[in-house]
């Protein structure tokens, strides 16, 4: 297909520069007072705004036909926050707008959870394959799925039998439309799961059935990563490649919108209101736990996760400091699995650390999270809870997700707004190249249009050399790894093996 045909593009949370405020320590806790930008040589101080990265060498005005975002400072690390122009008619006129809403998804009843893990695990972008054992992403997935059910079902078990996700998801579209309606706006809000109903198939089926015109696209993750945002995009890229209908559709994406100022002012919000719920408020210390990346998402593939998540902790911590807030504060990364490394510190690690030191108040905040699920209300609720008490900690206390506090649905409101003069905008000189606005069309284009240091994913090693080399170890490798595959499908089909008798295959439950 033509890329000249797909009209797509990116919206961008600010098109001036925005670089954070400083990075946490990987040792898990420090004052939250103010520091300066001395810590941010491995994030690149360059970091360019979202505009600069997605426009892959186009002219700088082409950013700034439309400019509906500001910053109230010219320091780095300042808020995304609202123009104060009058949304005009103009921008939508007779076409009919939609509102795409992408999350993740869960089980609804505990027959579900299988199927909707092995959904999960067959992703590419959670589970990665050298690219000649991909044809092996399913067969593993349907391992991990059956070995990892049953642990699975006794924690949705524990909060309710299912998954709210869908529920608040549809709740939160519902605000939204109604949001949008009070600003003069009238838009059709879908939702789109990427591992469960309503897949996110099912979601451009009905956009397609209401003859929608122009689309919004909104994932639900405040900050961008490979393994969310990214996953979704791509599908979505590859749904939109094969239907002449929606390559004709003019559309945007918000990939990221961390650093909204009203997205930032209802977390303070939220933090402010359960630290009144400690006996000795300014004790305790705001513990944000963020859902955890492979390590090498971040560190080989340029995944801008952790920097996002990072400067979103600071901008959180900067709005509590006007609010005379100075409580310590740590980050931590929850819902590791499997054996590779992923981002530190881990959020259970942490917790014994903080008692071990001697912290008796702690509040948990989910900060990648803005509706209830799992991971908050069995993992954290639950989980870390016990061994925050085991580890000497006395006090515990949890913001709740975000769902549908007004506040943050009329920043999504306003999002959606400022993104309207982006929808199918194309500079001329853009046209008569007939080159779409952002090459969405491969992994790496993907990848790149969103990495910081502007690096692609390494090249596959595709010429076999023999001794002691780079190669050979690649090769070696893999060997390893499919010898390693072909073992366990063995062992979970027929039931027998030396891992069942050693107990290892209890480490994926």
């Amino acid at each position: 297909m033509n890329q000249s045909s797909m009209n797509i593009r990116i919206q961008t949370p600010s098109p001036p520069l925005l670089l954070p405020r400083a990075k946490l320590s990987s040792q898990g806790t420090r004052p939250c007072n103010r520091v300066q930008l001395e810590a941010l040589s491995n994030y690149n101080l360059a970091k360019r705004s979202l505009a600069t990265r997605c426009y892959l060498g186009w002219p700088r005005t082409l950013v700034t036909m439309a400019q509906p975002l500001h910053t109230n400072s010219s320091q780095p690390g300042a808020l995304a926050t609202p123009g104060s122009q009058e949304v005009s008619t103009s921008i939508v006129g007779n076409e009919k707008l939609g509102v795409l809403l992408l999350n993740l998804g869960g089980p609804e009843t505990l027959e579900d959870v299988q199927p909707f893990l092995f959904n999960l695990f067959a992703d590419p972008d959670i589970i990665r394959l050298p690219r000649p054992f991909r044809f092996l992403q399913k067969p593993l997935a349907q391992f991990v799925s059956v070995v990892r059910s049953p642990k699975s079902k006794e924690g949705y078990a524990s909060i309710g039998g299912g998954s709210p996700l869908r529920r608040i998801t549809d709740a939160q579209a519902e605000e939204l439309k109604k949001a949008l309606y009070a600003k003069n706006v009238l838009a059709n809000v879908y939702v789109g799961m990427r591992y469960w109903h309503p897949f996110t198939e099912e979601a451009i089926e009905q956009i397609k059935r209401d003859k929608i015109t122009k689309l919004v696209v909104l994932p639900l993750y405040p900050q961008f990563s490979i393994s969310t945002s990214g996953s979704s995009l791509r599908l979505l890229e590859n749904i939109f490649r094969e239907d002449e209908y929606l390559v004709n559709m003019q559309h945007t994406v918000i990939p990221s919108w961390y650093q909204r100022e009203g997205y930032i002012k209802a977390m303070g919000d939220l933090i402010e209101k359960e630290l009144g719920n400690f006996d000795r408020p300014e004790e305790v210390m705001i513990f944000f736990s963020a859902h955890g990346v492979p390590l090498a998402y971040v560190e080989d593939a340029g995944d801008p996760y952790k920097a996002e998540m990072e400067e979103c902790v600071d901008l959180i911590m900067e709005e509590l400091e006007k609010r005379r807030i100075d409580n310590t504060y740590t980050l931590a990364y929850q819902s590791r699995v499997g054996p590779v490394e992923w981002l530190k510190p881990y959020t259970d690690e942490t917790i014994i650390e903080l008692g071990r030191k001697g912290v008796k108040s702690l509040l948990a905040v989910p900060i990648s999270f803005v509706s209830e699920h799992i991971e908050t209300l069995e993992e954290i609720d639950v989980e870390y809870k016990e061994l925050a008490l085991e580890s000497g900690i006395e006090n515990w206390g949890r913001v709740p997700a975000l769902g549908c506090e007004p506040t943050f649905i009329l920043d999504l409101a306003d999002a959606v707004i400022e993104s309207l003069p982006y929808v199918g905008a194309m500079a001329v000189s853009n046209l008569e190249a007939r080159q779409s606005l952002v090459p969405l069309g491969s992994v790496e284009e993907l990848l790149a249009a969103y990495d910081s240091q502007r690096r692609e994913l390494p090249p596959p090693v595709l010429v076999w050399e023999w001794g002691w080399t780079k190669s050979a170890e690649t090769w070696n490798g893999r060997a390893a790894m499919l010898a390693v595959l072909v073992l366990l499908v063995l062992e979970v089909t027929t039931g027998e093996g030396f891992l069942h008798q050693w107990g290892v295959l209890s480490l994926f439950r």
